[in-house]
């Protein structure tokens, strides 16, 4: 027996696991899954690891895999792409952006040593296809499936070998593929599957994830009925082109908001156990995932509890990991490479022009394209915000900006605010507070900054809680010169959930210039934490 077993099982019986293991055998569940913004999930589970991929819309790297072992604690472990197209586009020039586009609701499957993700691209108006067989640190191979446009689609590999894929709102359709998912099959299954009634719905069928299980396939979709919380509902048959009967699996108001939870997969446990993780429209934050328990009842897959959404409940795997979709980063790195995954950027970055080697310990981002407003900056820096509350901080040495430079923190949205450092014409510093939108910005507070060095912090307050004074979805300024007095901006900032950007809001670190290009803004820490 090797020494590494022996020590374990002295452990074991000592009562001392490690980190990675627990006597536990079940894990607590407490929504929101986490509360953070994760929407238009898949989820697969092969063997005993979970992988679940979610929208990130314009954000470069796009589509991150996140892994877990017990399906409360997740961790972002890779993405599958670096950027869709090197154009105008994703690169910020000549007016173009895919705000609001991009990569949209990516369907994930596993075949024979395998992985799968479809989606579509909106700005492009293209459905791609990428594989890997190592889904956890792989790069992903891509082909476009010519001529197809597969909305909020999902992939089915049949039992007889034959592949599917199902999208639409509303009317749903079902196109046959290509073994190889490569193309559209000729003469192939091409129709109509499913038509749902207009009458007495806001939003009808969409979001579609497409099984076969058992005797029957099953469609679930998410829609919305007049007067109701947006609903999850299931459709089925024991034929795949055969008359589907439908019910509703999960609708009610939730977590003390009326937005109802719906849109998800649903998948089991080596051990039998089903469950789903679906997600919530949850104000600014964005929209954030939930796990609710699966219980088969008449051969349909009532969610929650017989169709109610649950808060709390134990879920039938062991804890392990922790959670690793957001974090504190004091950017100690070896090399640009080892950038955490938390970050996303705001379009395609210039690889060139940003460092955390530069100078040890820190970020750098140099300028080399004109910008107008943090919407069209390039290297613009981002993570996702957390709720119920959540503060960012940073520290900025502004040294090495040129006039006309504008660098510091920004709550990234459609509607947002910053605080940081601009240099005039002169060469001045000032600390500079700004509101604004894709229309204009509005000046909040101008301070000149005698030193170099500005630590900056922004309060979001998503959800109050007791000690609050405010109402939800807020956002408050600060700053200080010397890392220990902080004075508060008078002004607040009322966060939207917007359609024209359709994120939840982004922490983003920035520097763009105005003027001339060259200049640097370094960043000595980002600390995100909740309180």
């Amino acid at each position: 027996m090797k020494a590494k077993h022996i020590m374990l099982i002295a452990l074991i019986i000592m009562g001392i696991m490690p980190a990675h293991m627990s006597a536990q055998t079940t894990t607590r569940m407490v929504n929101p899954l986490t509360y953070t913004d994760i929407p238009d999930n898949d989820v697969i589970r092969v063997g005993d690891d979970f992988y679940m991929v979610s929208t990130t819309m314009f954000l470069c790297p796009g589509a991150p895999i996140m892994h877990s072992k017990d399906l409360v604690h997740w961790r972002i472990v890779n993405y599958i792409y670096d950027y869709l197209a090197d154009d105008d586009i994703y690169n910020l020039r000549n007016g173009k952006n895919a705000h609001g586009k991009g990569q949209w609701a990516t369907t994930l499957r596993y075949r024979d040593g395998v992985y799968y993700a479809l989606f579509i691209a909106n700005d492009q108006h293209k459905t791609y296809v990428y594989r890997t067989t190592d889904i956890m640190n792989g790069k992903w191979e891509r082909n476009e499936i010519e001529g197809a446009f597969f909305h909020d689609a999902s992939l089915l590999f049949d039992n007889d070998g034959r592949v599917y894929v199902v999208y639409g709102n509303g009317e749903l359709r079902i196109t046959e593929l290509t073994p190889d998912l490569r193309a559209v099959k000729q003469g192939g299954v091409n129709q109509i599957l499913i038509s749902t009634p207009r009458q007495g719905f806001g939003l009808r069928a969409e979001g579609a994830h497409f099984y076969h299980i058992g005797d029957y396939y099953y469609v679930i979709v998410i829609d919305w009925p007049s007067g109701q919380p947006r609903t999850e509902r299931c459709f089925r048959s024991k034929t795949l082109l055969g008359e589907y009967e439908s019910k509703i699996i999960l609708q009610g108001a939730f977590d003390g908001r009326g937005d109802g939870v719906a849109q998800g997969a649903i998948f089991d446990t080596p051990r039998g156990d089903w469950y789903s993780v679906m997600f919530q429209d949850h104000g600014a934050v964005g929209r954030v995932p939930t796990l609710q328990p699966l219980t088969w009842i008449d051969g349909w897959p009532m969610l929650g509890d017989n169709g109610k959404p649950v808060k709390e409940f134990d879920v039938k795997l062991a804890p392990y990991g922790e959670d690793h979709v957001w974090a504190s980063d004091e950017f100690t790195y070896k090399s640009n490479d080892d950038l955490d995954l938390v970050w996303q950027w705001n379009h395609k970055p210039i690889n060139t022009d940003w460092s955390v080697t530069a100078r040890k310990g820190w970020l750098r981002l140099t300028t080399s394209q004109l910008a107008t407003s943090i919407f069209n900056a390039r290297n613009t820096l981002t993570q996702r915000t957390v709720g119920p509350r959540c503060i960012d901080e940073t520290m900025l040495d502004a040294s090495g900006m040129k006039p006309g430079d504008r660098a510091g923190l920004c709550a990234f949205m459609s509607n947002y605010c910053s605080i940081g450092v601009e240099v005039d014409d002169a060469g001045q510093r000032f600390i500079v507070a700004s509101s604004g939108n894709l229309r204009g910005s509005n000046e909040e507070l101008r301070v000149p900054l005698k030193g170099k060095k500005a630590w900056l912090r922004i309060k979001y307050v998503f959800t109050p809680q007791a000690d609050d004074t405010c109402g939800p979805d807020k956002a408050f300024m600060s700053y200080s010169t010397d890392g220990k007095k902080w004075i508060d901006v008078d002004y607040q900032l009322q966060m939207r959930f917007t359609l024209d950007l359709f994120i939840g809001y982004k922490a983003a670190l920035y520097n763009y210039p105005t003027k001339q290009v060259g200049g640097h803004a370094d960043f000595d820490y980002f600390h995100q934490w909740v309180y």
